[in-house]
């Protein structure tokens, strides 16, 4: 997408300059549900409006079981596979979420928060050490919830950098080809059948050491193990990495939002959560299939059509927020549709959230000059993935 066609595309949908690059199809007028065709050449329905979207999201007429068969609609190459806990309905799903809720407790999460600090603060130093005009995603948005993600669930740190290849080339949509796709995800299936092996021979406190006890009670099969390991790595890698970076973006160029939060640092947790809402690294939902005709506003879906959800659009509903546009120091009433909503919220939205609060707290306190680069080429978004996110972020200070 060229500069002129993000220009356009942000005044076509009443966004600020901010926002990045979006795929074309998300580029319509203020329609609340349109038909798209997605990068695949199908056609779907593309929800914008804040309360329809959270209707999709609970209604259990929209099936994402049904989304992943090989008939249905696809909105790129890069899909969960059908025993994935995001490709299951009802009971399974339920089942499988159980087995892991409890790692992303308000408990269990707060309790990482001195690991996490420490990391942070391992990865600041690197920043401070580099100077003004270093690149604050590869110092610290992408490194730091790698390491998160691998000590939580086990995954010795040597193996990081294989990981991060790996993940980037499943979560991009156009730079790379599905045969491409396909023998990385072979490869990832791969490693983690002999990390498992590893855990047996060498078990540890991770969440991935857990989850072989769970199999071997036989509340998992070995292939369900496999990829809730995978889904855990891959769904709270990219995302939080693109969070970290679109927070810190969206703070920087609110100049009275900064000096309010500078001002008042209690203020941190209200507009955390307003950058949440104003800048999701997650623009869709993931596709649901009709399994009978629904009215959804002033369009009827049939049975086997598909639809998406903009949570990008849905957080930016004037209906419901006020001041859409802008970042909110004291945050809205209403609740972001940034981590989902209904069976299928994200799991990992708790740690999610302390990563991008520690981060900010700590960038805040340690560079209080802390500001965007002045380089024209300060900030360089990422193209072509599910996610959005920065590949480059340069800051002074």
């Amino acid at each position: 997408m060229t500069a002129d066609m993000e220009r356009g595309a942000e005044e076509r949908q009443g966004c600020p300059g901010r926002i990045g690059p979006l795929p074309s199809f998300m580029a319509h007028d203020a329609e609340d549900v349109v038909p798209v065709i997605t990068p695949t050449g199908d056609k779907m329905w593309l929800v914008r409006a804040y309360a329809l979207g959270r209707s999709v999201l609970t209604d259990t007429r929209f099936s994402r079981a049904e989304a992943v068969k090989p008939h249905a609609p696809k909105l790129n190459h890069a899909q969960p596979v059908p025993n994935s806990m995001m490709s299951m309905d009802g009971a399974e799903h339920t089942r499988l979420r159980r087995i892991v809720t409890g790692a992303f407790t308000t408990g269990r999460v707060a309790s990482m928060t001195p690991a996490i600090e420490r990391l942070a603060d391992e990865h600041l130093d690197a920043l401070a050490e580099a100077g003004p005009g270093s690149d604050l995603v590869e110092t610290l948005a992408a490194p730091l919830p790698l390491a998160v993600l691998c000590s939580l669930l086990g995954v010795p740190p040597k193996d990081s950098s294989r990981f991060r290849d790996w993940v980037e080339v499943l979560f991009d949509i156009s730079a790379s080809s599905p045969e491409e796709k396909s023998r990385r995800g072979l490869e990832l299936v791969d490693y983690m059948e002999d990390l498992v092996e590893r855990k047996r021979q060498q078990p540890q406190d991770d969440l991935l050491t857990a989850l072989i006890g769970v199999h071997d009670r036989g509340d998992l099969t070995m292939g369900e193990l496999l990829t809730l390991g995978l889904t855990l790595l891959m769904a709270g890698y990219e995302t939080t990495v693109g969070q970290i970076g679109l927070s810190v973006l969206s703070l920087l160029s609110a100049p009275a939002a900064l000096g309010e939060l500078r001002r008042n640092p209690q203020l941190l947790s209200p507009m955390v959560e307003d950058m949440l809402r104003l800048t999701p690294a997650t623009p869709l939902s993931f596709p649901r299939v009709a399994v009978e005709p629904v009215r959804l506003g002033s369009v009827t879906v049939e049975a086997g059509e598909a639809v998406m959800v903009s949570l990008l659009h849905g957080n930016r509903d004037e209906e419901v927020f006020a001041e859409p546009e802008r970042l909110e120091p004291a945050g809205h009433a209403a609740v972001h549709l940034t981590f989902g909503h209904g069976v299928h919220r994200c799991l990992g939205a708790p740690l999610a959230r302390l990563q991008v609060r520690i981060v900010l707290e700590q960038l805040l306190r340690r560079f209080p000059a802390l500001r965007l680069g002045a380089a024209p080429d300060a900030v360089v978004w990422k193209d072509g993935l599910v996610t959005r996110g920065l590949s480059r972020l340069l800051v002074e200070w």
